[in-house]
């Protein structure tokens, strides 16, 4: 499902307009962006966790020659399925 596909699905679901549902998704997804990027998680009990996981600085490989390079330590967005949503993808229920 992409982005369209996303608001005509809400849109339909809420009774709302594509306009609206639009502008809800864009919120959606900047009040999650902002609230990482400023470290904390974001917890939705059934849904998941949605948060900022670090990775430590390490050697690596360029795959085309082979030289050994060091790759900087960084932060990188995660997303941890919630037990809810877990059985629902497996066709159970919690």
């Amino acid at each position: 499902m992409n982005r369209k596909e996303l608001i005509d699905a809400l849109a339909t679901k809420t009774g709302s307009t594509k306009a609206d549902a639009d502008r809800n998704i864009a919120a959606l997804i900047d009040i999650i962006t902002t609230t990482l990027k400023k470290g904390d998680n974001i917890a939705l009990v059934g849904f998941g966790t949605f948060e900022v996981r670090k990775r430590a600085a390490r050697n690596g490989r360029n795959p085309a020659t082979g030289a050994a390079l060091k790759i900087k330590a960084s932060k990188a967005p995660a997303f941890k399925a919630g037990a809810t949503l877990k059985a629902a993808v497996n066709g159970g229920k919690k």
